[in-house]
């Protein structure tokens, strides 16, 4: 593992907040993916004008809700889904759980149905099944998720949904300098996925693309701290191939890039789903840590959010 050359408390950088804060103020929940695609779509065509190289753009229905950005002549794929944890409204009050978040009670939840916006409150009752409260019946099948708080410190971004609308955002800063390679926004992810085996045939047969690097944000650990560098995951619920993830390690040390190994028995990812696709796919989930996943207070150190797009650009032009 690479040596710390600084104090964590040394490593401020800089971040475009107000991009990562439109991100994250999207509501998204999975299987509502749409905002997100809607908000990129017109992003990626105001901003490309700035960008070295130009993407071709790709969406359709054939995609679903899905985003490709396709530069140059492609070798290697960043993936980033765009859905976040959150409830579904039921019967009676009751709430189901999109994807695993974990809330306390008396968490914000917000969403709008056919009645207008909606800023209720959760309740667990005493078997844990979370409810709503609010003024009024709010419609089946609605979707809520946290109300945005977002906190901003010399070090740190704190705030729900960091995993993955940051995993977007690193993938855009990367865009901005991007070559050859392709960009994928993906859907489903909290909740079991299903888009990335169409995904992966797709840039297999059109590009020959068979690496990727999974832009997702991962946790603080025992083993993987904040401040210290983007974490290069060995292995969590799934098995990346061992000599990609070698490739990636040594991309790191050529560059001086801090980076933390991470080694886990649980947790999957985009990752998993390229692992049981047919297509022969080496991927490698390269990700900043954050502490609270799931929670309203998901909360990451900026300089771990430098080394994970410096990283990212460097693995786009050497792999």
């Amino acid at each position: 593992m690479k040596k710390i050359k600084s104090t964590p408390s040394r490593k401020g950088s800089s971040i475009d907040s107000a991009l990562l804060k439109q991100l994250i103020e999207l509501h998204a929940p999975s299987g509502n993916e749409a905002p997100v695609k809607n908000f990129l779509l017109k992003y990626i065509n105001k901003q490309k004008k700035n960008w070295k190289h130009k993407p071709q753009v790709i969406h359709g229905e054939e995609f679903q809700d899905c985003l490709i950005l396709k530069f140059g002549k492609p070798r290697t794929a960043i993936f980033a889904h765009m859905d976040s944890v959150g409830f579904t409204v039921r019967y009676f009050n009751q709430l189901l759980s999109i994807g695993s978040p974990d809330a306390e009670t008396g968490t914000r939840l917000v969403g709008e149905d056919s009645l207008g916006p909606i800023d209720c409150e959760l309740e667990y009752d005493k078997e844990n099944h979370a409810f709503y409260k609010f003024g009024r019946p709010i419609d089946r099948g609605t979707t809520l998720t946290y109300k945005i708080n977002f906190r901003e410190s010399d070090h740190f971004i704190e705030t729900p949904y960091l995993d993955n609308r940051l995993g977007i955002y690193a993938a855009l800063k990367v865009a901005e300098q991007l070559k050859d390679g392709v960009i994928i926004f993906s859907c489903w992810e909290e909740h079991g996925g299903g888009t990335i085996g169409y995904l992966a045939d797709y840039i297999y047969k059109q590009w020959n693309v068979r690496q990727a690097l999974i832009s997702d944000i991962t946790w603080v650990s025992d083993g993987v701290e904040h401040g210290k560098g983007v974490a290069i995951s060995m292995r969590d619920k799934n098995l990346p191939r061992k000599s990609f993830v070698d490739k990636i390690i040594a991309i790191a040390e050529k560059n001086n890039i801090d980076y933390q190994l991470e080694v886990e028995g649980a947790g999957s990812s985009d990752g998993g789903e390229l692992q049981k696709s047919p297509v022969p796919f080496d991927w490698c989930f390269v990700g900043a840590p954050e502490q609270h996943a799931h929670t309203p207070h998901e909360k990451v150190h900026k300089y771990d959010i430098k080394t994970m797009i410096d990283l990212y650009t460097c693995l786009m032009k050497e792999l």
